[in-house]
């Protein structure tokens, strides 16, 4: 049996293996009742307090005010590019994207059906290098878009820009989603698709505000509007149920870890040293965004050339490191540092990449 490997990739992503053991300790006859938790009803008892339980963890490790409404939908948080849109639109009044990323640009595609979309500020004449700064937002605005971390190119928001009062902010936070402490007071609306930092593929998580929930239309499909899914408690109709299951045990996870502030210390630990070596080999590493901006989550960067990308990719794997090659889009290598990956994985991604600058230069 091969052992576990360091899993690198962007998502899905490496789960907690004290979760993954719990999950296969109650595979087949959850709490007793001789079912799986994949064959329970979503009306039971037994999933209702599953179901409950990760809305309140979210709540909890968040620490999100009693105005946000939780909701566990179905779509990806490529679906919230068009529900966010479709639920916050205002006639007349635009919408302001911050634009530094791949996943900005699927947003500015999907809004420009509801509205007109004013681009704020953009990186992408530089590669997306760096996330854009001293950014003015209109007063108008229905809201303001913004991309937390972009997985791509491995930029990350630190200094959140200023925003008018009363501009509601949307957040798509999928790869940064309780990496780091928030003030969750700066923001209207926060999805996250769960494959990176949540649990496994198949959920998405929305933070919404309840006061901007009657914003849609009317004549918009019922399944398409959050308060629907806030009236029913994500309950309108059957939900994912083995995913939210996953996300509780995760969640839980953190908890105990400590929440939000011991991952954050954690995550901030693991990318010191991978930027470490990057910084510190004289350029045979170079990464692609601006020291700054530098994600804690994603570590992008190049080698000399492509052979020499390809060799290490390589030999990455047969070290158990999978998952380094870096997006087709940009090349070079990523290795991806959610929540999930241990301290241990890093110092072995560490140790190899030096061994391999040392053998290569």
């Amino acid at each position: 049996m091969v052992e576990r490997v360091y899993n690198f990739y962007p998502g899905p992503a490496t789960l907690p293996v004290p979760v993954l053991k719990k999950a296969k300790e109650e595979l087949l006859n959850y709490d007793g009742n001789g079912m799986s938790v994949m064959e329970i009803s979503h009306r039971s008892d037994q999933y209702e307090e599953i179901h409950y339980r990760a809305m309140e963890l979210v709540s909890e490790l968040m620490d999100l005010p009693d105005d946000f409404k939780v909701l566990w939908l179905q779509g990806g948080a490529s679906a919230q590019f068009w529900m966010a849109p479709l639920n916050l639109q205002v006639p007349g009044k635009p919408i302001d994207i911050l634009h530094a990323g791949r996943w900005s640009a699927k947003f500015i595609k999907e809004a420009k059906l509801y509205g007109d979309v004013n681009v704020v500020a953009s990186s992408e004449e530089d590669g997306y290098e760096y996330i854009p700064k001293d950014i003015d937002f209109d007063d108008d605005a229905a809201f303001a878009y913004m991309t937390s971390n972009n997985t791509v190119n491995g930029s990350q928001i630190f200094d959140w820009p200023d925003v008018p009062e009363g501009v509601p902010v949307v957040c798509d936070m999928s790869s940064d989603i309780m990496a780091r402490k928030i003030d969750p007071d700066y923001f209207g609306v926060i999805f996250a698709g769960a494959q990176k930092n949540l649990g496994p593929a198949g959920v998405t998580m929305v933070a919404v505000r309840e006061h901007l929930l009657d914003r849609v239309p009317e004549d918009t499909p019922t399944l398409q509007k959050w308060k629907t899914h806030v009236n029913r408690d994500s309950l309108f109709n059957t939900p994912p149920v083995f995913p939210i299951y996953m996300c509780k045990l995760v969640l839980e996870y953190y908890d105990e870890l400590g929440g939000v502030e011991a991952l954050e210390k954690r995550n901030r630990k693991k990318a010191g040293m991978l930027y470490d070596v990057i910084d510190e080999s004289d350029g045979f590493y170079k990464g692609h965004v601006v020291k700054e901006d530098r994600s804690i989550m994603n570590v992008t960067f190049n080698l000399p050339t492509e052979e020499l990308e390809k060799k290490c990719i390589k030999e990455g794997e047969e070290r158990g490191l999978i998952g380094l090659g870096g997006h087709r889009s940009i090349g070079g290598m990523r290795a991806s540092l959610y929540n999930a990956m241990s301290v241990e994985g890093v110092e072995t991604l560490c140790d190899f990449l030096e061994e391999f600058r040392e053998e290569n230069q």
